[in-house]
This record gives structure tokens, C-alpha cells and sequence, in this order.
């Protein structure tokens, strides 16, 4: 067996699990009329909603793409098929991180210096991860509601993760510094490319503008995320006010991105249980609410498995002599 191969045992009998453990000491008969008594007009309006945040988590990476890929811009319906594709095939890997790398290597096919994919990916997470951060900590400002105390420690290291990163990327000392550091990895290869990719993500330092505008329609797709969440509490009648569910829900996002488990089947539910049981909401239908929430979001992965059993498997395919195959040291490294 593999070490990838037991990897991906492992985090599958990690979810099942934990999934279990939670489902049984949520009393499965009760979660089961919970679920079964969920009002359909609720649920309708949630699914329509992640058609929306899809829509807008697919422009935000095409904006992030075009500071990168200026000089010669991948076809956009490839861009398209590349994001929704991948978003399908992440549903079964390791939490976000493997639909991810799905994402950068499939856009690497089409012409794209590989350190300019990865690059538009990370910058993508990272601004996700960014106004998750962002709209919690406005939450908890603003709105009042009853959450445990890990709710504010997980906020402030995320918080912590995401000032280090954008310093490396608008300080030129600090990346000087990381230069260094890679420099110490081993292996000639390694430190090529992780030389290539700093440059990469660096180049945005000089496109404010795109940042700024990623950030915003980002911060708009989180608090969509939020708004489906409280339509699946509303269908499974959950007493709850809509401030609950901003304060609890990025946290709970970023505990789905922690990638231990497939699709952050467990975390959720964990995450759930957790948060909104501190706010005196019945195991039951916490746990429904999770299964929901996490359901909604293989609805929203849909269209790309369509694409995938319905596209056309040529295309992406790169020839011998495509640039996608190399990584250039200075493949999106110039400012534009």
C-alpha cells in the first residue's frame, strides 16, 4: 500500500468514524424525523443560493488568473470547465486541499506555466480563508450570540496565519527572508520551484485593485454560505436567530477546511455539535443541520461532475512541446 493510499485510509476511517461516534450520541431515530420534516421551500431557496456562491467563487479565480496569464490568456470556457471540474472531483478528496491541487494541476494542461496555476489557487485559498476570517471577527464584534471560548482562539490564529502571509507577499524584507529560508530546502529541484511559486504569488503585490475586488465578491460568497445555512435551520425549524449563524458559521468553515478527513465529512459535524450546541440547539438537529449543510455543498459540485461525464476528454491535453510542462523561474514573476 502506498503512502497516498493509506493517507486517504486513513482520513476515510477517520470521517466514518467520527461520523458515527456523532451520530450515535445524537439519537439517529430523532435526527431522522428532523431531517424528514424539513420544509422544502427552505431547502430550495439554500440549493439556489450555492448556485450563486459557485458563480462568484468561479470569477474571483478568473480575476485572480488574469494579472498571471496576461501575456497569453487560457480560453475561458477551459477556465470555467478547470474550476467546476475540480470542485466536483474534491468532493471525494482530503477537505479543500485536494480539489485544489486538482484545480492547479488540470489549468497547468492548458498552456499555464505551472507556477502561475498554483499560484492563482493559493492566492484564491487564501483570500477565501481571508474574508472567512474577516466576517467572523466582524460577527463577534457587532452581533451577539452564545459561542464557546475556542470560537475566539480559532478566529485569532486564523487571523494570525493570514497577517504572516499577506506581509510575505507586500514586504519585500519578509519575502527576502522566506527567499532564504527556501533556500535551505533540499534538493536542487525543490527549491526551484518554490523560488518560482514566491515569485508567482508575489506578483500581485503590484495589482491591489484585483486583490481588492477578489476580497470583496469573497467576503459576498461567505456571507452567502452563511445565509444557507440559516434557509437549511429554517427548514428543519431550528430557533435560531440569523446572528447565531454568523458568528458560528466561519468558524465552522474553517474547521471544514482542515484536511484530516474526505470533504470535511466529521469536522462538521463535530463543528456543529460544538458551536451550536453552546447555544442551547438540540444534538439532533445540529447534526441534521451538518448533514444538510454539507449535502448542499455536493449539490453546489453537481455541474462539474456533468462536465466530467459529459466534456469532451480531449481537451487539456498538452502536446510534447507545451510551455505547460515547464516551470519557468520567471513564469509570472514579472509585474504587469
Amino acid at each position: 500500500m502506498t503512502r497516498l493510499v493509506r493517507s486517504r485510509v486513513v482520513r476515510l476511517v477517520i470521517a466514518a468514524g467520527l461520523t458515527g461516534y456523532l451520530l450515535w450520541i445524537s439519537h439517529p431515530g430523532e435526527i431522522g424525523r428532523a431531517t424528514a420534516g424539513a420544509a422544502p421551500s427552505w431547502l430550495l431557496f439554500a440549493c439556489v443560493l450555492v448556485l450563486v456562491d459557485r458563480t462568484l467563487m468561479a470569477w474571483r479565480w478568473i480575476a485572480l488568473l488574469r494579472p498571471l496569464t496576461s501575456e497569453a490568456p487560457p480560453d475561458l470556457a477551459d477556465v470555467i470547465r478547470v474550476f467546476f471540474v475540480s470542485t466536483f472531483v474534491g468532493t471525494f478528496l482530503p477537505a479543500s486541499v485536494g480539489g485544489d491541487a486538482v484545480r492547479a494541476y488540470s489549468l497547468s494542461r492548458h498552456n499555464v506555466p505551472a507556477a502561475p496555476a498554483v499560484a492563482s489557487v493559493v492566492m484564491d485559498r487564501a483570500l477565501g480563508v481571508a474574508s472567512i476570517l474577516l466576517l467572523g471577527l466582524f460577527s463577534l464584534a457587532v452581533l451577539h450570540a452564545d459561542v464557546p471560548r475556542g470560537v475566539y482562539v480559532i478566529l485569532a490564529i486564523g487571523g494570525a496565519a493570514s497577517l504572516a502571509a499577506a506581509i510575505v507577499i507586500f514586504s519585500d524584507g519578509v519575502a527576502d527572508v522566506t527567499a532564504r529560508a527556501l533556500a535551505l530546502l533540499p534538493g536542487v529541484r525543490i527549491r526551484r520551484v518554490a523560488q518560482t511559486l514566491l515569485d508567482a504569488v508575489r506578483t500581485y503585490r503590484h495589482h491591489h485593485g484585483v486583490l481588492a475586488a477578489v476580497l470583496v465578491y469573497s467576503v459576498a460568497v461567505q456571507v452567502i454560505r452563511v445565509l444557507q445555512a440559516w434557509c437549511l435551520g429554517r427548514a428543519l425549524h431550528i430557533d435560531a436567530p440569523a446572528t447565531l449563524y454568523f458568528v458560528t458559521i466561519p468558524v465552522i468553515l474553517l474547521i471544514m477546511l482542515l484536511p484530516v478527513t474526505v470533504n470535511g465529512l466529521g469536522t462538521s459535524q463535530a463543528a456543529f455539535l460544538w458551536t451550536f450546541g453552546a447555544a442551547g440547539v438540540a444534538r439532533p438537529s445540529a447534526f441534521a443541520l451538518s448533514i444538510l449543510f454539507v449535502a448542499l455543498g455536493v449539490v453546489g459540485n453537481l455541474p462539474g461532475g456533468l462536465l466530467y461525464a459529459f466534456g469532451d476528454g480531449s481537451r487539456g491535453r498538452v502536446r510534447p512541446d507545451s510551455p505547460a510542462r515547464h516551470v519557468s523561474s520567471s513564469s509570472g514573476a514579472r509585474p504587469r
